[in-house]
Formats: structure tokens, sequence, C-alpha cells
């Protein structure tokens, strides 16, 4: 047992640890509060307390539990909302009767009463490994919850049950070298520690959101990672929220990390009462969510981010497609500031450790698509997706830099658009995704196959609206060619019509990819016929005060059943044009 030293804020030192290493967690003080070690200097430690740390004092006494911070894996994870170091804040309410955290509560993870129906997948005699599915539990009504072997026990089923068990009740022996090994439903595993898989693949589909212009210009493979960075106000929760409620995974880990409260009650409210598109059953039955809001401990956001990811390689190493959102890393990395500063480390750009760049490609990287342990071959992928928070929107700033480092997908909230009311406010000219060509040759194969040629021309229009916006505002838009004019309202088209979504509107929240490809060729459709109805003499002035242009407009609120409409206005589209040119052409010859 050591004694305390030393108090700054969420640092304590403590002397005599000889016996403890880096990252064991710590009982701190009177009321056991928990710490984790985070350096040593011979027999003394410095450890960052994840609770408040208000009347610790010097001579207080500190233990070491010889682990390191860890998880509880087992059913019971989907619905629950943790803490950062997972404590169930429902269950804490109750025991703490308090609606704020209170120092010393002492809480289980996971439920360890109540009972869960065990389905065997082996039987007596069969061999296993590491990752093997020894049984399943149907935790929600669309999670099938796989019950797996822990890493590191190889050997040959002795006994297997069948019934309803706690996660700590045991449901299977196994003969190993070493000797009978007794297996639960619950395993632990070290946050730091990224979960093992027999090999990693190269990720291929896409991760479809529903949101228009991440699908159609910005896309993220599954088992990618993504980043969202932008200023207060530009909309990055309503990006991660939509993309929680409508991305095509099984599974959704939300780490609120340092955001404010209010945020995660928005998630809290929502998801409830929100239907999955592909089971039609509450969002909430496929997610966990960890809330380590702003008036939480600063030192727990730190674990928040490794606490979800941990959980996240869980629910892939069972073979299924997981998204994580972490909202937001910024204040994630100035919990390692503080921390880094009380420690007296050297500081590196603006004041965060040196090792932030690290840091943050520890995380990413533990995002991807493997194949799992275990002898099925499984394949399960985790898709990460960071908001970055920099202050004034100033995107030079270390974490955002760091953060596209290692990132393939950046998805630029731009300020200017969040003003004029354009959601998502993603700048098509600063976002960029490094998936984009294996993304095209994927939905060309399964859509159509001139999906890329659509996409090239559409952001080629909305590229030469910015060349052209320049010299509109020195000279006027008189001094364009009608030609030019005409790029200008089919880019105005991209934009407004497509590329601009309302995530509170019943229909236009969600466009499955097919309603993507039809409204995108419809308005690339329109500038074509618009540059035939030119090139046979037809003004601009005719081809804009087409009927049809408003249908364009209003395509977007077409119901998904209803797709066979937009068919149809493309039908109207190439008539209406067909017609200018023949009245045109009577005209002329008149």
């Amino acid at each position: 047992m050591g004694r305390i030293i030393k108090v700054a804020g969420p640092l304590v030192v403590a002397e005599g640890m000889s016996n403890a290493n880096v990252y064991d967690v710590c009982q701190v003080g009177e009321h056991g509060l928990i710490g984790e070690i985070i350096e040593m200097r011979g027999d003394k430690a410095s450890i960052q307390v994840y609770e408040e740390t208000v009347g610790l004092g010097p001579g207080d006494p500190v233990t070491t539990t010889g682990e390191p911070l860890s998880v509880e894996l087992a059913p019971g994870l989907i619905e629950s909302m943790f803490d950062g170091i997972q404590r169930p804040l429902d269950v804490y309410l109750e025991k703490a009767d308090s609606s704020f955290l209170k120092k010393g509560v002492k809480v289980f993870s996971l439920n360890r009463e109540k009972k869960w129906e065990f389905t065997p997948a082996v039987k007596a005699g069969d061999s296993v490994e590491p990752g093997s599915i020894i049984g399943t539990v149907q935790e929600t009504s669309v999670v099938l919850h796989k019950i797996m072997v822990p890493y590191g026990v190889f050997g040959t089923v002795k006994e297997i049950k069948s019934g309803e068990f706690t996660i700590v009740d045991t449901i299977c022996t196994v003969e190993t070298s070493s000797g009978i090994k007794e297996l639960s439903m619950m395993q632990k595993w070290p946050v730091r520690r990224g979960r093992p898989y027999a090999r990693k693949l190269s990720p291929m589909e896409p991760m479809l959101t529903g949101q228009r212009v991440i699908d159609t210009f910005f896309p993220v493979v599954k088992g990618g990672a993504a980043s969202v960075p932008g200023p207060f106000g530009a909309g990055k929760t309503v990006v991660q929220h939509q993309i929680a409620k409508w991305g095509d995974t099984e599974i959704v880990v939300y780490v609120g990390c340092g955001e404010r409260g209010n945020e995660m009650t928005d998630v809290l409210m929502e998801f409830p009462e929100l239907k999955d598109p592909k089971t039609g059953e509450s969002l909430m039955k496929r997610t966990v969510l960890i809330a380590n809001t702003s008036n939480m401990p600063v030192a727990a956001r730190e674990a928040s981010i490794y606490t979800g990811i941990t959980i996240a390689e869980y629910f892939r190493d069972m073979g299924y497609s997981v998204a994580i959102m972490a909202d937001s890393t910024s204040r994630w990395a100035e919990a390692l500031r503080e921390m880094s500063g009380r420690l007296e480390e050297m500081p590196g750009e603006e004041g965060y450790p040196a090792y932030l760049g690290s840091r943050l490609a520890e995380f990413y990287e533990r995002a991807g698509k493997v194949v799992c342990l275990g002898d099925e071959n499984r394949i399960g992928e985790v898709t990460a997706i960071g908001a970055v928070s920099p202050p004034g929107g100033d995107l030079s700033e270390p974490v955002t830099q760091s953060t596209l480092r290692i990132v393939k997908v950046f998805w630029g909230l731009d300020a200017q658009l969040a003003y004029r009311r354009h959601f998502p406010s993603i700048n098509w000219l600063n976002s960029y995704s490094l998936y984009q060509d294996k993304i095209d040759s994927y939905i060309n194969k399964h859509q159509a196959s001139d999906w890329s040629e659509l996409r090239t021309e559409a952001m080629t229009l909305l590229q030469e609206e910015a060349s052209l916006d320049e010299i509109v505002r020195l000279v006027g838009i008189d001094a364009l060619s009608e030609r030019d004019r005409l790029k200008l309202e089919a880019a105005k088209s991209v934009r407004e019509d497509y590329l601009q979504q309302n995530a509170f509107h019943e229909i236009d929240t969600y466009t499955s990819l097919n309603k993507q490809y039809k409204m995108l060729k419809l308005i690339v459709s329109f500038y074509r016929e618009g540059k035939r109805a030119l090139d046979n003499g037809i003004y601009l002035k005719s081809i804009l005060e087409l009927e049809v242009r408003d249908k364009i407009a209003r395509s977007k609120y077409i119901a998904e059943e209803d797709l066979n409409k937009i068919d149809d206005i493309q039908k109207e589209l190439t008539e209406a044009i067909d017609k200018l040119i023949e009245e045109g052409g009577l005209k002329k010859h008149a």
C-alpha cells in the first residue's frame, strides 16, 4: 500500500508503489476512488484519477489492484448507457441517489443477477480455440450475442450447459494442456490493447449512410476511418447522429466524449423512438452509449474512447459490422493535454503532448475489416468516425492536422454553409475520400454502370461553379455566356436539390442508393438536355422556365416506394426539351 504525497487536480502522486506497474488500476483514498497509473519513477506513481479528487490529501492510502483498466464484455451491453470507465449510469443513479456522480460509489459494469437464455453451439469432445463460438444468447430482438472462447484458451470441451444463466455462472468447462478451464458468458479485456484477430483485409464495401453528400461524393468503406472537423454550430453532432441512425451497420457504439449533456440526451430520447429501416425495431436495440459529458471528470474522457473501441472490437469479433462514433476527439485530446501538463512533460504544438499523433493513430488503427479468430472464418468490421472541434473552426490546429494524417475520409464542415442553412454543411471543395475509386467500382458493378460518370460530372459542375462565381462577383452575370449560365443553374440544382438534406424531414432524412442514383441522373440530365437545347438555338430563359424544373427540385421528397415517379420526371424533361426544340425549329422555318 502506498501513500499520497501530492494532489494536483485529477493527478495524484503516491510513494511506496514499488509493487505496481504502469496502467494498473488503483483505489485512491478512503473512498477507494478509481485511478490508473500513467507514470512510474522509482517507487513513485503518478495516478490519473477518474473521479473528483476534492478532499484527498497527503498521507491518504493508495492500493493497486494489479490489473489494467478493463471492460466487461458479455450480454447486457446493448441498450446500456455507461460513463467513460463503463459504469452503468442508470444503476449508478439508483445507488448514489443523486443526479450527479458521487465519489466512491461502486457498481458492477454489467448486471450479475439477470439470467440469459444460453443456447450451446458446441458439444462435449469438440476442440475449441480463442474466438470459437460456444453458444449464443438473444440479447435483443435484433442482436444475437455470440459467446466466444477467451483469448489464450485452447482445448477440448468437457462439459457444456444449456438453459438460463447469469453472466458469471459457469456454462462450459474446457480441458486444456494446463488443466480444466471454466468459462462463463463474461470476459474482460484491457481497453488500451487492441483485441487480436487472424488477419486484416482490404475494405471494399461502402458503408451507406443515406446522406447524399457522403454516399455520393465522399463515401467511407465498412472498416474505414473518417473525420468530421468543423466549428461550433456547423452540425458535427447531427452528422454523427444521422450516420448512427441510418448507417449500414449492425451495431452502433456512440461515445459522447466531453460534449454537452443535452447532445447525449438527444440520442437517449431519439434512438428508442426511431425505427431501424432494416429491422423495423427501435434503434436502441443495436446501440451502446458511452457518455462522458463536459460536466463529468476530465480524466475519464481519455478512457472513454478506449472503452468504446474495445466494445466495438468485441462485437466485430462476433462477425458483425460495427460503427463507432467519437464525439469529439478534440475534448479527448484536451484531457491528454491537461494530464501531460500536470506531469510536467515537454509540450508540443499549442501545449498538446508530443505524442498526440501516435495516440490518435492508436485509436483509428483499431478500425478495420478483419478475419476474426476462431475456426468459422468470420469477417467483422469496425468503422471509426471521429468528430473534431477545432477552436474557431481553425483546421490548421494540431488535433485536426494529426487526424487528417491518419484517416482517409475528410468531411470538412463549413461555417458559411451552416450560416446559409445548408445542411449537412460539408464543403464539397475541401472534403475528400481516398476510398472513392474502390467505391466507384463497387457501385458501378452493383447499382449502375454509369454511377461514377454521373458523380464526376456533378462534381465538375460544382468546381466550375466556384470559378465562375469569381467572374460573376467581378463583372456581373451578364458577362457570362448562356452555356456558362446554364452551368451555374445546374450546379445550383446539385447544391440545393441534391446535396442539401433535411435531417428532420420524414422522407428527406434518409435516401437509399437507388434513389440517389435516380436523383443524380435527373439533375445531370437537366444539364445535358439544356446543352442540347442551347445547341439547337433555344434561349436559356425558355429552358429555365420549364415547369419540370420544380419537379426536379421536389424529387428529394418522393418516398422510397414511389421512385418510379422520378423516372416519369426524367421522361417529362426529355419531352419538354424536345418540344422546345421542335417549336424553335417551326418558328425559324416560319
